[in-house]
């Protein structure tokens, strides 16, 4: 069974260098990275330039912004560690493709049962939305709550939930 790492925080906290650390904890261990992000601009091409200038190449990278469950299914047996990033971009992705009143309850379960019945372990990358104020309008209200109830799920899943604040780990689960 698939050990699962829930690591959460707010923007710059140091989220996804934490996660790289922790992955390049296990020597000698297969690596990869699932990059749900795609570049809709110039500064998102050069924040996923950087991202990946981060990684060392020791990671097998796989771009994936929808379905997670089948990139996760391609890793089985080619993978020791798995980052995911983020869970954060993977909702806000879904709610482009299937429509802000989509209910992701299967998808987020879905996903959680792949991570926890998988032959490696999986960081996932996830950002803290609800600690702010209430968005003006509906659609960030549903993202909000959307990423809200995944964290949830995947967290229940997990076996550590760690939340990032100012470049330091604090370990909730």
């Amino acid at each position: 069974m698939g050990k699962i790492t829930l690591i959460t925080g707010g923007t710059r906290s140091g989220k996804s260098a934490h996660a790289l650390r922790l992955a390049t904890e296990h020597r000698q261990a297969r690596r990869a990275f699932v990059a749900t992000a795609e570049v809709s601009d110039q500064e998102m091409a050069a924040r996923i330039a950087r991202h990946k200038a981060e990684r060392s190449p020791d990671f097998e990278t796989i771009e994936e912004p929808i379905d997670l469950v089948r990139a996760l299914a391609a890793l089985r047996g080619r993978a020791d560690v798995v980052v995911i990033d983020s869970l954060t971009l993977w909702v806000s992705n879904l709610m482009q493709a299937r429509g802000a009143e989509h209910s992701f309850d299967l998808e987020s379960e879905a996903l959680a049962r792949a991570m926890a019945e998988a032959d490696f372990q999986s960081i996932v990358i996830t950002d803290e939305v609800g600690a702010g104020i209430v968005p003006d309008n509906a659609l960030a209200r549903r993202f909000r709550d959307l990423l809200g109830l995944a964290n949830q799920r995947i967290a229940r899943a997990a076996d550590a939930v760690i939340l990032m604040v100012a470049g330091y780990p604090l370990t909730v689960k």
